[in-house]
């Protein structure tokens, strides 16, 4: 585990409040460098970019956007541990670390097994398969020039994995949760790691509209049972979970309406308890989904 200072480092960096997408990626790398040093100049800390079998490669896409920015943190959510191995994770890393000055974060998950199992691998116990991966990756001998190792998260939601994640690696990054399992992950890590959630938010004041959208992207998440699985902990009941999601559990995890309302849920994960927490504008294009950010800097969610 890093030291006390390291971590306090790295939570500067990333800053409060970030911004999470997956869109940016079907975009030309022009646009993409357009757009990251939009999202540095609205004054989010770090850009969060995913990871999908059809898309760009997640260390060389973070290269892409950490060339386009000059202060803009840039971290994976998630970098999938089947998708490459170990020491290639590691010495990517590194190379970015070097390169961008300290300012990309390796964020790595597990995935889901009907996604690993499209790329030929056998799904393992997840958090065996992360011990693991993580074991190989330390026992890489780099030999580039290395001011200071790439900082990584995990994608972690339940209690063994967010534990894994205090003891070897700098810290968390929930995905798909509200505010209440932000409170749990922090009393299972402890004080010091970083706790970074992502937060889906839809600038859409008529309940109608918003919940259609908050459940057509939902209804990916609810079809994974490593999400459905932690919302059960949390005390979801299978008639919440059904159905593309009850409005409790949409309202829960889509935080949409006015600007001072996503605002308001943004401040109850830092409340909770988070260091830093990843907005993930629902649109439909990065364009629309850079409207929403300027809407939402001009109502000062940066300042939080």
């Amino acid at each position: 585990m890093p030291g006390a200072d390291e971590i306090a480092a790295l939570k500067r960096r990333m800053g409060r409040v970030g911004v999470w997408n997956s869109t940016l990626g079907g975009e030309s790398a022009v646009f993409e460098q357009e757009a990251a040093a939009e999202v540095e100049s609205l004054g989010f800390g770090t850009l969060w970019v995913g990871e999908t079998p059809s898309g760009k490669e997640a260390l060389t896409h973070a290269a892409l956007l950490l060339g386009g920015t000059r202060r803009l943190t840039v971290a994976t959510g998630i970098a999938n541990i089947w998708a490459r191995d170990a020491t290639a994770a590691a010495n990517g890393a590194n190379t970015l670390a070097e390169s961008s000055g300290g300012r990309f974060v390796l964020g790595l998950g597990v995935s889901h097994a009907p996604l690993v199992s499209q790329r030929g691998h056998d799904y393992r116990k997840p958090v065996s398969a992360m011990r693991e991966y993580l074991d190989a990756m330390d026992a890489t001998d780099y030999t580039g020039p290395l001011p200071e190792p790439a900082p990584r998260l995990l994608a972690a939601l339940r209690p063994k994995m967010l534990e894994l994640a205090a003891r070897r690696a700098y810290g968390a990054h929930p995905y798909f949760v509200p505010p209440e399992h932000t409170a749990r992950a922090r009393t299972v890590l402890g004080p010091l790691p970083v706790l970074a959630p992502e937060q889906t938010v839809l600038v859409e004041t008529d309940p109608e509209r918003a919940r259609r959208t908050a459940r057509r992207f939902m209804a990916l998440y609810l079809a994974l049972p490593n999400y459905v699985n932690n919302l059960r902990d949390l005390g979801w009941p299978e008639e919440d979970l059904a159905g593309g999601g009850s409005d409790a559990l949409v309202d829960a995890i889509v935080a949409w309406g006015e600007p001072e309302t996503i605002i308001a849920r943004v401040r109850a994960h830092l409340d909770a308890g988070a260091d830093h927490v990843c907005v993930q504008p629902l649109a439909d294009s990065p364009r629309a989904m850079l409207e929403h950010l300027r809407t939402l800097a001009a109502a000062d969610l940066t300042s939080l």
